[in-house]
């Protein structure tokens, strides 16, 4: 008898100790996959339980919240009162992910984050719900809408961002073509999918974020990051330094020669170098590139921030001067063709440098993060990300700048009572595609309060004058200027 009870007791035991086992690999090893499970139900339904945090820009300008509704399923659902004006920023908030600031920000705007514990623990103890926390961004309102409406105006797909130079702060991103978060932020999974389905194979890439998530050739803009490289591998070099530029420049081991744009000839020969620099004759600065080399080139560009790890929060591309290649790659390269690709940002980033006297901040697009009282819980804090270029080369090169604006390529860039400098670009692609315009500026000259980089993809489509980013890319950033400074 004793023995049989031993046995049952045993067995009891041991079914005991598996029931805890499964329970334990239940809670802790399969946690993650339960829960990321497509049949789970519960994860849907919680989503939309929590009120999350608004998107905010200046404070008040409203991008995102939730609305409470008088469904028992869904408590809350996501609102875009800017819709597509700041989808790229704002991103979408789906039954299944999240884009953009509501997938970099998603922890502070659910609530879940450790930043919230106390909080937390307050409602808990008063019983208020939890709400998420409200993320304030940098984006300037006026900006925004200039850049959307110039750059929707050229009917072209293409990007423009601005930045303040002194410290980091994004004040516009806008990507074209764009979309409406709110059909992608729906309860109903079926039309939610659908939509962003159509979305995603879409051929002008509506989702795509073009100012971070691809690079291109910067063409004829590159042309400062050599002449930051030939002045600052000769401090005595200045603007008025007389560089060669021959018709055609002579590459080694082709028998391709390397033109000025539209085969024209640089001036006699011999031009200074602003000269250089305002009628982006390739020439000379192709045999910049050579006589310094890869190493010096592309020591240059990293000196600009290229190839450091970037966030904004969302992860930037990675841009990239190319391999390491002949000397005739090099000329190539140097005026921003071959293998050189580059981000609308970095090609900010530049020219903000540039701005702020050789030094680049680390771009930042979240100014603040407030509880949903409105008490501050993080508040950004600018900060260096390179030393491009001395203050004397910066100098230097903002002049040559002013010059382009004033006297060359970029003269629709010119805002009334104000000093701008600039450099225009025609990014050649591939065969049979029209060049993209690119421009890259920034203002006042003597005071920058905006660094830009504008991009319109297959912009340069026309001959002449019109054909360069001058005619297509310059007149926008224009806008977006006058729009901050005026």
């Amino acid at each position: 008898m004793n023995g049989t009870i031993k046995r049952a007791a045993v067995a009891c035991l041991a079914m005991f100790a598996l029931l805890m086992i499964n329970v334990n690999v239940l809670q802790a090893v399969s946690a993650k996959d339960l829960s990321d499970d497509a049949r789970n139900t519960r994860n849907f339904y919680e989503r939309y339980a929590v009120q999350r945090g608004r998107i905010t820009t200046g404070g008040k300008v409203i991008l995102a919240q939730s609305k409470e509704t008088d469904s028992n399923e869904f408590k809350f659902v996501r609102q875009y009162p800017e819709a597509k004006l700041y989808a790229h920023v704002t991103g979408f908030f789906s039954p299944e992910s999240e884009s953009g600031i509501e997938h970099y920000r998603n922890d502070l705007l659910d609530g879940s984050s450790a930043d919230l514990l106390l909080q937390r623990g307050i409602d808990l103890f008063t019983g208020e719900p939890t709400r998420g926390a409200n993320v304030d961004l940098t984006i300037n309102p006026k900006a925004q809408q200039a850049a959307y409406d110039a750059l929707r105006q050229s009917g072209k797909r293409g990007a423009v961002v601005a930045l303040n130079p002194k410290t980091g702060a994004i004040l516009a991103m806008v990507s074209l073509p764009t979309y409406d978060p709110a059909e992608l932020s729906g309860t109903n999974k079926s039309q939610v999918f659908s939509r962003y389905d159509e979305l995603a194979k879409d051929k002008n890439q509506p989702l795509l974020n073009r100012n971070i998530d691809r690079t291109y050739p910067p063409g004829s803009t590159f042309k400062v990051v050599t002449a930051a490289a030939y002045l600052e591998d000769d401090p005595s070099r200045d603007g008025q330094t007389v560089v060669d530029a021959p018709q055609v420049l002579k590459l080694p081991n082709t028998t391709v020669g390397l033109p000025n744009y539209g085969g024209a000839a640089c001036g006699s020969g011999q031009v200074t170098l602003v000269y250089a620099l305002e009628r982006s004759c390739n020439t000379p600065f192709g045999s910049m590139g050579m006589d310094l080399g890869y190493d010096k080139m592309r020591e240059q560009t990293e000196r600009f921030g290229m190839g450091v790890p970037v966030s904004v929060p969302m992860p930037v591309a990675k841009s990239d001067f190319g391999p390491r290649e002949d000397q005739s790659a090099v000329a190539m390269a140097s005026i921003g063709q071959r293998s050189n690709q580059m981000t609308p940002l970095q090609m900010a980033m530049i020219a903000a440098g540039i701005a702020n006297d050789g030094t680049v901040m680390k771009p930042y697009l979240v100014n603040k993060i407030t509880d949903a009282k409105g008490d501050t819980i993080d508040e950004a804090e600018p900060d260096e990300l390179a030393e491009a270029v001395s203050p004397e080369t910066a100098g230097k090169l903002r002049d040559m700048m002013v010059s382009v604006v004033q006297n060359g390529t970029a003269n629709q860039a010119q805002v009334s009572g104000v000093q701008v400098a600039g450099k225009t670009g025609t990014a050649e692609t591939a065969e049979g595609q029209a060049p993209h315009a690119w421009f890259i500026s920034f203002a006042p000259a003597d005071d920058p309060q905006i660094a830009m980089a504008v991009l319109v993809e297959s912009g340069a489509a026309r001959v002449g004058a019109e054909a360069t980013g001058g005619g297509t890319a310059a007149p926008i950033a224009r806008t977006v200027m006058e729009a901050v400074l005026k």
